[in-house]
């Protein structure tokens, strides 16, 4: 993949230069795992349970630049979290999927609820939770990981990000998308 900003990329799953334009001018929604992914895998937790998870102000921003763009994103998670749900409605994101524990028999009911196609969608994941969802979207969407995910998922996805869970994945893939679209 020479030229362009495509050059530098190093693309796990490889597509010709024009078809990985060509998905990311067409996204719509960027689906993303929360623990792993906007979190760094790490939860506190007192005796009265779960107290906080932390999560990074880029990645939100990364949220922020999506929709700017016209590129809505949702959280999807197996957890059923306060904390999650807190962070989606501060994002403002028009869709969050709480204690999914099926990730791809969810899919179905996003493609109905948000009216787009699974080729207008992005999947960022990083455990094996994620991947069958990850098989669903990767055939005409995107999807990526971060540089910290399982190496199961590493090896099926797009893209890999050199940031880890939490500390930017997520703007790092938001950022790649964002600079395809303006090519």
């Amino acid at each position: 993949m020479a030229g362009g900003r495509l050059g530098n990329l190093k693309i796990i799953k490889i597509l010709q230069q024009q078809e990985f334009l060509s998905r990311a001018k067409r996204l719509k929604l960027v689906l993303s795992d929360n623990d792993g992914v906007l979190t760094d895998t790490g939860v506190y937790y007192n005796d009265r349970g779960e107290v906080m998870k932390r999560f990074s102000i880029r990645d939100g921003m990364g949220v922020e630049r999506l929709r700017n763009i016209g590129v809505q994103t949702a959280i999807i998670t197996g957890e059923n979290s306060g904390s999650v749900k807190t962070r989606a409605e501060k994002l403002k994101l028009p869709y969050l999927y709480l204690g999914v524990k099926d990730k791809l028999a969810k899919l179905d009911v996003i493609l109905k609820e948000t009216g787009y196609a699974i080729d207008e969608l992005a999947y960022i994941g990083d455990d094996t939770n994620d991947r069958r969802i990850i098989e669903a979207i990767s055939p005409s969407g995107l999807t990526a990981c971060p540089g910290d995910a399982m190496p199961v998922i590493q090896e099926m996805v797009h893209y890999k990000c050199k940031a880890v869970g939490g500390y930017g994945a997520f703007r790092e893939f938001a950022e790649l998308i964002i600079s395809l679209r303006q090519q």
